[in-house]
């Protein structure tokens, strides 16, 4: 009963989790930002929707193959954020400046 619970409120989480970095899309103003919403929500709501996963299916070989999922997604997502960023970087996309901030680098 007790690991229903916990997987559960990890499979919810991970779930709020995706949502939030889908509202992180729409709402925040430049690609980085974007990029940065999403490179930290998709991570760690893999985490705990695959952790909850685990829990349920146990000690069996879906849950070697869920972790096996966790580990390609753990090490691959961080990478394929830094290479998105890295490139729009190299292509000449500058970030998003607020008005203080552009009044401030004229300044200098």
């Amino acid at each position: 009963m007790i690991i229903d619970i916990l997987s559960w409120i990890c499979i919810v989480l991970g779930g709020v989790l995706g949502i939030i970095g889908g509202i992180g899309i729409i709402r925040f103003p430049d690609f980085y930002s974007r990029l940065h919403a999403v490179g930290i929500t998709d991570t760690l709501c893999a985490i705990l929707i695959l952790f909850g996963l685990g829990l349920q299916s146990g000690w069996s070989f879906e849950s070697v193959k869920l972790f096996l999922i966790f580990a390609f997604l753990f090490f691959t997502s961080p990478t394929a954020s830094y290479s998105l960023g890295n490139g729009a970087w190299q292509s000449g996309i500058k970030p998003w400046r607020t008005s203080s901030q552009e009044e401030s680098a004229d300044g200098d």
